[in-house]
């Protein structure tokens, strides 16, 4: 089969499911030693999929977006207080579907220089996680790990080590890409 059939059928299959849209920023910044960063949240605990992981800021789209990067600069403003206009948008990446939660998201990198600090948003947000680009490039913070998800008990999925976390699913796959890009760069 055409690659182009093999695409087209998946996106067939996809529209049927009438995922929700979601957006995402993958923020880099400089530290307070001008080493640059990236950030990432832990969510709360509630009763729901994607309980207690590390991701990126970022949510669902709501009817005031009139773009999915207006989502994602609105929930990055939400979660972690970084104002829309202080985020120098560069790349979108590959969306990501998501089944247990039926969302495909779409994530963004910007730069931003970091002028005050992070407010976390204290109803979705337990704690700000930054990574150093040192230890996010570190092929070593690649892991296998055994997970539960809400689909299997105990599955081995890739994963980074960063910060004592495990970071998997969609937001490994899209630091994955992040790297790649960065690698081709650096």
């Amino acid at each position: 089969m055409p690659s182009t059939r093999q695409k087209a059928l998946e996106k067939a299959k996809l529209e049927k499911k009438e995922p929700r849209r979601a957006g995402v920023m993958a923020l880099f910044y400089p530290n307070s030693t001008g080493k640059t960063n990236v950030l990432l949240i832990l969510r709360k605990t509630y009763k729901g999929v994607h309980s207690n992981q590390i991701a990126f800021p970022g949510g669902k789209e709501e009817k005031e977006d009139a773009t999915i990067l207006q989502t994602a600069l609105r929930e990055t403003y939400e979660e972690v207080g970084v104002p829309k206009n202080k985020i120098e948008v560069v790349k979108h990446l590959t969306e990501v579907y998501i089944p247990p939660s039926n969302f495909i998201v779409q994530p963004f990198v910007g730069f931003y220089e970091k002028d005050q600090h992070f407010t976390i948003q204290e109803s979705e947000v337990e704690q700000i996680v930054e990574v150093s680009l040192t230890d996010f490039m570190d092929d070593a913070k690649i892991v296998e790990e055994d997970m539960r998800t809400s689909y299997a008990q105990k599955i081995s999925v890739p994963a980074f080590k960063l910060n004592g976390y495990v970071v998997w699913g969609a937001t490994a796959m899209m630091l994955s890409e992040i790297k790649e890009l960065l690698k081709q760069v650096l």
